[in-house]
Order: C-alpha cells, then structure tokens, then sequence
C-alpha cells in the first residue's frame, strides 16, 4: 500500500493533483487509515502512471476519462481508443504547424534587429506595436 506522498513521488504527480484526480473521478476513491489517511495499491499506481503518461502525451481529462472506461472492458474494439489517439495527433499536428509559423515569424523579427541601434528604430518593438509588420499570420 502506498501513500498519496509515496505516490507522487513515485509518479512524479503533485499530491494536491492526485486528490483532484480522485475528486473529478479519474483515481478510484483511495482507502482510508485509521487516522483517515490515503492509501493507494498497485492498481491505483498503475492508474496513476497511466494518467500522468496520458497528460504528457497532451490527452485532455475527459479523453482520459474516455480511455479509462475502455480498459475495463478489453474485449470490446479498440476503434474508439483509436479514435482519440487520431484526434490528439492531429490537434498536435495542427498545434506544430502554428509554432512553425510562429517560429519562423520570430526568426524574421530577430533577423531584422541588429541590437546594436537605438529603441526608438528597434525592429523588434516596431514589429510588436504594428501587427502590419508581420510577413504570416500568427
């Protein structure tokens, strides 16, 4: 049996954002000490892992939620499992593509600054003040 400090040291998931995870429903209620503290077993671990890992991946709560109901039934097709995997790559996907703009977009700003002049004639905050500047929306 493990603590909520155990497990979050273990999953690298902060204690207060393991008691919201209880709260909203992901996390199984955890059982109780004597002294009313919260105690977690191996499935409760696994859970755990597997949100976190979720998270990182970008996957949003309710998507979890989704997916946690799948895995109590593991003869039923996995298509929908699928389905939110499709949907958080291309949201990725899409996500990319604008930091890309936004990359290159800053590329040219920082390119047009030679930081050696005054801040009155800077490119920079010219750039800033006046969307107009920009060669790609944003």
């Amino acid at each position: 049996m493990f603590s909520i400090g155990q497990l979050s040291r273990l999953t690298g998931v902060k204690v207060p954002t393991i008691r919201y995870y209880e709260q909203v429903g992901l996390m199984p209620s955890a059982g109780r000490t004597e002294g009313n503290q919260r105690r977690y077993d191996q499935d409760g671990l696994e859970r755990l892992g597997f949100i976190r890992h979720a998270r990182d991946l970008g996957f949003s709560l309710e998507d979890i939620k989704s997916l946690i109901a799948l895995q109590s039934h593991p003869d039923r097709s996995c298509n929908e499992a699928s389905a939110i995997a499709r949907t958080q790559l291309a949201d990725v996907s899409r996500k990319i593509s604008k930091l890309k703009a936004l990359e290159q977009e800053l590329e040219r700003i920082v390119q047009g600054c030679s930081g050696d002049g005054r801040t009155g004639d800077c490119y920079v905050l010219a750039s800033l003040s006046d969307h107009g500047l920009c060669e790609t929306p944003h």
